[in-house]
């Protein structure tokens, strides 16, 4: 697997993308685009798709207008209906590899499980779950934030001896219809999986710790005429920009007005009417509509879109639970009011561990002297330089990482953090470095001007910090987003100055003073 050059050793792959979901297959497609061909695709899963592959729930969809989630290389013409279906996605995923010419770069059925930088040689040693090693010059990890399934820690879970599963982990062998069901949570998963559960089910309980804002999805079947519009290049290019304008104002306005809060308060209240004249067309009754209205401001979490959800909750088989679980028992669950419910089946739409200690990144990274990345993040905050390097980890970049995010579509997200780690790696390659790495300075400039952004957004002025969004993590900081527009993204990813890195390459190995092999990087300018 590892071939020597006298005393040095090369690696079998240029670059190993960790994550073949859609942040890894736009990642693979820069470094070609980039005329970079040895690289391969690492992943868990039996299929690309990442999230599209593993979130197969009732009513599964996304969240974003069908004709705007996609690449802008790749625009996607033919879709069942504006927002699409979970498995239209995943489809779309295979397109995409297969047009790009990636299949042949593909390792599926064997996930990541540890990575460490080897000084010496400027590589990276990457373990997977078959037990093999990969090496690399340089490592892209695109491993998405909604990827470990966040458990609730309740009281006496172990002992339930009903069936039990996480939304994003569905169970499709098990026949719920008929059955007693609960599920706990009322985020954006539950938003889908609500309705269809209740079509089937005797009896569905739901437990809700917070409301959620939501506002009517203009959804409908797109159709052949419809398909056949946007399959003119033209339009369809100019309805895919106009739409990431569109979604990138609706998510994350309030993200971006960070230096005008009046203004910002103002927009969010206007919002917030218009959500709640929503939810009054579709709950009459008040005691029902008082349980559905959220006691944090909009925008606190993720916006979210339905025309069943609300509804759902006037059916006689439906209960909405307010108050707090206290335990499970072994037959169903146990409220702080005293009260115990039995369920055959209970469905945890309780989101992902996403920014936390032990599962951002899902397994162990070591860089520089050792240096472990989850436990460094957690000593020092999460952080990356445009959310995609670090010092300490050359030769190490990432698709999602820490302050990369501007709320929008994801598409737009990967295209501009991939095409950050291509250029890294092209400008290496020039100079001939077998080492990158961000320089301490400008990280740090821009962890310091990302967080005293997020910190002016309303999500830490207005009440948001007790609506356990994910946009704030446990450490008390909005990691998870980007302050700024999706322009801002792009432009900052595509025009980095490259001397923000330091190029070295490294040298021989040599016999040190106390006769053992050493080797030291030699700048590159």
């Amino acid at each position: 697997m590892v071939s020597t050059n006298g005393s040095r050793v090369t690696p079998t792959y240029e670059v190993v993308i960790i994550g073949a979901g859609l942040g890894g297959i736009g990642a693979g497609r820069a470094l070609r685009r980039a005329r970079i061909e040895n690289f391969l695709i690492v992943d868990k899963w039996p299929k690309v798709g990442g999230t599209w592959l593993a979130n197969t729930y009732p009513g599964v969809a996304v969240d974003v207008p069908s004709p705007v989630y996609n690449f802008s290389f790749q625009p996607r013409s033919h879709w069942s209906r504006l927002f699409a279906p979970g498995n239209e996605i995943q489809r779309y995923a295979e397109e995409v590899v297969d047009k790009q010419g990636l299949r042949d770069k593909l390792r599926l059925g064997a996930g990541a499980n540890g990575a460490a930088f080897d000084e010496a040689n400027d590589l990276w040693r990457i373990s997977l779950d078959d037990g093999t090693e990969l090496t690399s010059r340089f490592v892209i990890g695109a491993v998405g934030g909604l990827e470990q399934p966040n458990n609730p820690p309740i009281p006496g879970i172990e002992n339930y001896t009903g069936k039990i599963m996480h939304s994003s982990r569905w169970d499709h062998d098990y026949d719920y219809r008929g059955k007693r069901v609960a599920v706990i949570g009322t985020g954006a998963t539950a938003l889908q999986l609500i309705p269809e559960v209740a079509k089937e089910v005797s009896q569905l309980t739901v437990f809700q710790r917070r409301a959620i804002w939501i506002g009517p999805k203009p959804d409908f079947a797109m159709g052949r005429v419809l398909n056949g519009v946007l399959n003119f290049p033209p339009l369809q290019y100019s309805v895919r920009f106009l739409g990431n304008i569109g979604v990138n104002a609706g998510l994350g306005a309030g993200l971006t007005l960070f230096n005008y809060p009046r203004l910002t308060s103002t927009a969010l209240t206007l919002g917030e009417t218009a959500l709640k004249g929503y939810l009054f067309t579709q709950v009459r009754d008040k005691r029902l509509r008082r349980k559905l209205t959220p006691d944090y401001r909009l925008g606190c979490k993720r916006p979210s879109i339905s025309n069943n959800y609300f509804k759902t909750f006037t059916q006689p088989h439906v209960d909405l639970i307010t108050d707090s679980i206290e335990r499970f028992t072994s037959t169903g669950i146990v409220t702080a009011d005293g009260v115990e419910r039995d369920f055959d089946m209970v469905v945890c739409a309780t989101g992902f561990k996403v920014m936390e200690k032990g599962y951002t990144p899902p397994y162990p990274i070591y860089g520089r002297d050792g240096v472990e990345l989850g436990e460094w993040w957690d000593a020092n905050r999460f952080q990356a330089y445009h959310g995609v390097s670090l010092p300490r980890f050359p030769n190490s970049f990432l698709i999602t990482g820490p302050y990369g995010y501007a709320p929008g579509s994801y598409i737009p997200l990967i295209e501009a953090t991939s095409a950050h780690a291509a250029r890294a790696i092209t400008e290496a390659r020039r100079r001939g470095a077998t080492r990158v790495e961000v320089k301490q300075e400008p990280h740090d400039r821009y962890f310091a001007r990302m967080d005293e952004r997020a910190k002016k957004t309303h999500l830490f002025s207005q009440g948001c910090i007790t609506s356990n969004t994910y946009y704030i993590n446990y450490q008390g900081d909005g990691a998870a987003f980007r302050p700024s527009t999706q322009f801002e993204m792009w432009w900052d990813n595509h025009h980095f100055p490259l001397d923000d890195y330091r190029y070295t390459a490294v040298r021989p190995l040599v016999t040190a003073d106390n006769g053992s092999d050493a080797a030291a990087p030699a700048p590159v300018p």
